[in-house]
């Protein structure tokens, strides 16, 4: 007598899994954990990131300088603690990048950002950051390309831990921040390692240096 998932294959037994059920961004928002934690939807499937201690100070080097830019540049920018991006053409995925930059004067248009924290047009991001983590593919493949059709105009890649493939890395792989810069509805990438000053478009009087970046993710040294 068959079991309930079971399966006969040639004579022989084979156990059978449902299949996971899809989620679309409406309940994923819905459904969002509350408290500590970051989660995505990606094609469908809620995803729990874990991310290191490496990873938060990375992350978190970043969003105090960029802030700290944007105080000086006085412009009507900001740096969210929380921020879903959805993607053009699907109703099944939702980021949350480690950093974003948000232009305040275009949230008017966003109907789900006083709701959900939600932003569904690209123009209102100026700069989006993802730090790499083991799931690197998602940060130079998939996002890249959500990102670009987006439109939004500037992307970091920060991979201080060279994790990602060696073509994204060098040969020895080395840490690296790939720039995607939008030109003409295209992502345009520069690459900046070790002491390269980062020349960003949205902010180009940053004075930030690659190894600076690569350097918040080491223990601080102990006298």
């Amino acid at each position: 007598m068959r079991q309930d998932g079971e399966q006969v294959l040639g004579g022989e037994v084979a156990m059978t899994q449902a299949l996971p059920q899809l989620m679309t961004l409406d309940e994923f928002l819905a459904g969002y954990p509350d408290g500590d934690g970051r989660y995505e939807l990606l094609d469908g499937l809620f995803v729990e990131r874990q991310p290191t201690g490496q990873h938060g100070k990375v992350s978190g080097f970043i969003a105090s300088q960029l802030s700290i830019e944007i105080d000086r540049s006085q412009r009507p920018y900001f740096i969210p603690r929380d921020c879903v991006v959805k993607p053009i053409g699907t109703n099944r995925s939702g980021y949350q990048p480690d950093v974003i930059v948000l232009d305040e004067t275009a949230l008017a248009d966003e109907p789900l950002w006083e709701p959900r924290s939600t932003i569904t047009n690209g123009q209102s991001i100026r700069l989006i950051v993802e730090v790499v983590s083991t799931n690197w593919r998602d940060d130079y493949l998939k996002k890249l390309a959500d990102y670009e059709a987006l439109g939004i105009p500037e992307y970091w890649i920060v991979d201080y831990a060279a994790l990602g493939a060696s073509r994204y890395t060098g040969q020895p792989k080395q840490p690296a921040l790939s720039l995607y810069a939008l030109v003409e509805g295209e992502y345009q990438v520069s690459q900046f390692r070790q002491s390269d000053l980062i020349l960003s478009p949205t902010f180009p009087a940053l004075r930030l240096t690659a190894e600076q970046i690569f350097t918040a993710s080491r223990p601080a040294p102990t006298s």
